[in-house]
């Protein structure tokens, strides 16, 4: 089963086009799929302190986190989409790694190894982004999906990760747009 992870507030935004086109070439596909649509589903990123509590043990209150923690046991494929605003993944993406990927659930720390062990086990991880800043300058400091993202998804057990860009998303011709959406049909 593909879960698509979907982290964008505007039904006009490429974000929904990539989703739509996405959705459609795994239909095509014949690939079953399903998804978390983080805005759609009011799904709210905030850590409160109630939660945190709970945190270190694995536990959770947001009924959501049990769905979307049901859905990724289920997967052996996961898409992530969503822009890059300020160097990184929107704030509601970030709450949903907080959140979802707890202890018990994800990974677990093995006392006698001294060191963190995945629970998951998720065979591709494609991570899907827009930007208006030109790749090479996002990556210019390091790459924020590759060094951070993708090594905290490794960590848990999504493994074989690919990140995929179409920067100067409102600059650039239609016929780059529509060339990158090949390409991410193509990895799908």
């Amino acid at each position: 089963m593909v879960t698509i992870i979907y982290a964008h507030p505007w039904e006009g935004s490429f974000c929904k086009f990539i989703l739509d086109n996405i959705t459609k070439g795994l239909l095509e596909k014949k690939k079953k799929y399903q998804l978390i649509d983080l805005h759609e589903d009011n799904f709210n990123p905030i850590l409160t302190k109630e939660e945190l509590a709970l945190y270190s043990k694995g536990d959770y209150i947001d009924p959501l986190v049990g769905q979307y923690q049901e859905k990724l046991k289920n997967s052996s494929e996961v898409i992530v989409i969503f822009p890059i605003w300020w160097m990184g993944m929107p704030a509601i993406l970030k709450g949903f790694f907080d959140k979802v990927m707890l202890n018990g659930f994800a990974w677990y720390y093995n006392e006698e190894q001294k060191k963190l062990l995945p629970l998951l086990d998720i065979n591709k991880t494609t991570i899907v982004t827009t930007s208006e800043e030109p790749t090479e300058l996002i990556t210019k400091e390091g790459d924020p999906v590759s060094d951070a993202i993708f090594h905290c998804l490794t960590a848990v057990g999504l493994k074989n990760g690919k990140w995929m860009n179409c920067d100067r998303v409102s600059h650039g011709p239609n016929e780059y747009r529509l060339k990158f959406i090949d390409s991410v049909l193509e990895e799908i």
